[in-house]
């Protein structure tokens, strides 16, 4: 009788932590800066939801793992999880892999395209101010000297394809939500 009310208790304890986690899930989905950019950008704010995963990887807590064959960016919490998003990658030609570090971050970034995009799209302004018209949205996180950065967008619908030329688009929200998570310094591995 006593090993049957332990697993009971065990099994409530346990769907009780399930239900919280789903909880302060869905309320971050669904509360404050995913509303606020729902109304600012219409839409869904995400149309593949952050969500806490279990992770097993052996990284360090704080790092960002990009899986780019999956579409999905992973930001290390530790014991066990990790925070999932859903990305755009780099279309074919222009994807790529190995380890950064964010070495700047900025709120609303103002864009000038590379110089090899610019070749190939001659249309593109040299200079754009941040905003809402901005292509890099909300948030750019730099990575290293690179060109490349993880930024938000204005296009959200390209969300879980490869449309880049090799930075990682996150929706507005998703961007804010990993920058207020993210110092200079953080690694960021990018695996195919």
């Amino acid at each position: 009788m006593p090993r049957l009310m332990i697993t009971l208790a065990g099994l409530a304890c346990s769907a009780m932590l399930a239900s919280s986690a789903q909880a302060q899930s869905t309320a971050s989905l669904s509360g404050g800066p995913a509303n606020f950019f729902e109304r600012l950008f219409g839409g869904l704010a995400s149309p593949a939801a952050r969500q806490v995963v279990i992770w097993r990887g052996t990284q360090q807590p704080g790092t960002i793992v990009i899986s780019t064959s999956q579409r999905r960016l992973y930001y290390v919490l530790g014991q066990g999880q990790a925070i999932q998003y859903g990305i755009g990658v780099g279309r074919p030609g222009f994807a790529w892999a190995g380890t950064k570090t964010v070495s700047m971050k900025r709120e609303w970034p103002d864009w000038s395209p590379p110089a090899a995009m610019l070749q190939r799209r001659p249309d593109l302004p040299r200079f754009m101010k941040g905003g809402l018209g901005n292509p890099l949205g909300a948030r750019a996180l730099y990575l290293g000297s690179s060109m490349y950065r993880i930024h938000g967008s204005n296009e959200p619908e390209t969300i879980g394809y490869a449309v880049s030329s090799g930075c990682i688009r996150m929706t507005n929200a998703d961007v804010v939500d990993l920058y207020n998570r993210t110092r200079v310094g953080t690694r960021v591995v990018v695996l195919r």
